[in-house]
């Protein structure tokens, strides 16, 4: 019912910075959240940072004061703005977008992000 695509990864310096981007597309009035996961080599997958429809964020605290979410007005498009990159921010960043209804979340197939020392 959802199809959720991302884009912006790549090689970066530490210090650097990258936005990725999300769009999620179908049956968009279904959607009340989105946001990114993670999963680095070796770590847990974790939650990155997400957007409600009421516009309320929330970040893993190893992003908080760097990474920034947000959304368009159209609500279907997010933007994760990554600064002041680090090593250990390198992962694989995957999108979602969350089923109000139903609470599953339609995935992303991933961007790699790569921060070089």
């Amino acid at each position: 019912q959802v199809q959720v695509v991302e884009s912006g990864g790549g090689l970066v310096q530490a210090g650097g910075s990258l936005r990725l981007s999300c769009t999620a597309s179908g049956s968009i009035f279904l959607i009340n959240a989105m946001g990114w996961d993670r999963q680095a080599p070796g770590k847990q997958r974790e939650l990155v940072a997400t957007v409600t429809t009421d516009g309320e964020t929330d970040y893993a605290d190893s992003v908080k004061g760097r990474f920034t979410i947000s959304r368009l007005s159209t609500k279907n498009t997010v933007y994760l703005q990554m600064n002041s990159l680090e090593p250990d921010d390198t992962a694989v960043y995957y999108c979602y977008a969350k089923n109000q209804f139903s609470s599953t979340r339609y995935w992303g197939q991933g961007t790699q992000v790569t921060v070089s020392s």
